[in-house]
């Protein structure tokens, strides 16, 4: 019997080969890198959760943002440890909080890196929830209200994309209509559009500092289970005038990212969070895993499944490989 014409390992006998007929391509402009900022000059704490991440002081904050933009990083999106909590989040929606400090900052030393503000409330409440907690649940209408304050502050002090992740119904037109009475109509909002209710965000609330003091966030976050829903999530959040949205986590739900990607005309976003780092930085150091191969396998399968922006912890050093 003939031997089949058709040898699939002709292509893969060398590197040269196999990059010539590669499918999937990375590159550092595909990378949000997200970094925290906290109160104070010189800080840099480092996150135990998540080794090679910081809590960082604006001063040195600079300092991060300047080495991802000389690594062609596509962007960073920033998330605020405020001096003090309250139950109205008003350290979210303040001109001088944290963020709008950062942002400015970062604007004016290396004006030409892209930044994302992340649009919340849980950084900042006392209770750690992510809206106006009304007799023990949180009130959406109410909290809507909070999040477009934080939005048109975050775009007045320079950030070129907002970034709700709160999971509130309508807060895209709610967002929209703010930032568009304010005078920032090119403004361009990336919704967390199917956020999960996802233990994979462990390491996160350690380096946020933003743990919910009584029950949980099953009731605004996403139930696991549910593909055809998070479908219903895009689309609304596409109608109300999202221009980005994104699937968090990534890995654990790359087949909704591939399902968003051939429903739906945007361009789209997922989140490889905390937990999903720290997976393989803790495999990588206990010699289970090759850290660097391990972390370019599992940007690349986001990418395969369709995701043109990853929201990455792993940015920076997938910039240096690459």
């Amino acid at each position: 019997m003939a031997y089949p014409i058709h040898r699939m390992r002709r292509l893969r006998a060398t590197e040269p080969l196999r990059s010539l007929v590669r499918e999937t391509h990375l590159a550092p402009s595909q990378f949000i890198l997200p970094l925290f900022v906290c109160p104070g000059e010189g800080v840099r704490r480092e996150i135990s959760a998540m080794p090679g991440n910081f809590q960082l002081s604006i001063d040195e904050l600079v300092k991060d943002c300047a080495e991802a933009a000389s690594l062609g990083i596509g962007g960073v999106i920033l998330f605020g440890l405020p001096e003090s909590k309250d139950e109205v989040a008003s350290g979210a929606y303040a001109e001088d909080g944290i963020v709008q400090r950062a942002v400015r900052a970062i604007k004016r030393e290396v004006p030409r890196l892209l930044v994302i503000t992340d649009v919340c409330n849980c950084e900042y409440t006392s209770h750690g929830h992510c809206g106006k907690v009304v007799n023990g649940d949180v009130d959406n209408d109410a909290t809507l209200e909070w999040l477009a304050a934080s939005a048109v502050s975050h775009a007045r002090a320079g950030a070129d994309i907002v970034a709700p992740s709160d999971m509130m119904d309508g807060r895209v037109a709610a967002i929209r209509k703010a930032l568009d009475a304010a005078g920032f109509a090119n403004t361009p909002i990336l919704s967390y559009a199917a956020k999960f209710a996802s233990v994979f965000y462990g390491p996160f609330r350690e380096a946020a500092e933003s743990a919910p003091q009584f029950g949980d966030r099953r009731s605004y976050q996403m139930d696991p289970a549910n593909g055809r829903e998070a479908m219903r999530e895009i689309e609304l959040d596409i109608e109300e005038g999202a221009d980005i949205v994104m699937i968090k986590p990534a890995l654990p739900y790359l087949d909704l990212i591939r399902m968003a990607r051939d429903r739906f005309d945007v361009p789209i976003a997922a989140y490889q969070v905390s937990g999903e780092f720290s997976m393989i930085v803790a495999a990588a150091r206990n010699g289970w895993l090759d850290r660097d191969r391990a972390m370019l396998e599992s940007l690349t399968a986001i990418r395969r499944a369709g995701a043109s922006i990853i929201l990455t912890y792993f940015a920076r050093d997938a910039a240096r490989l690459l």
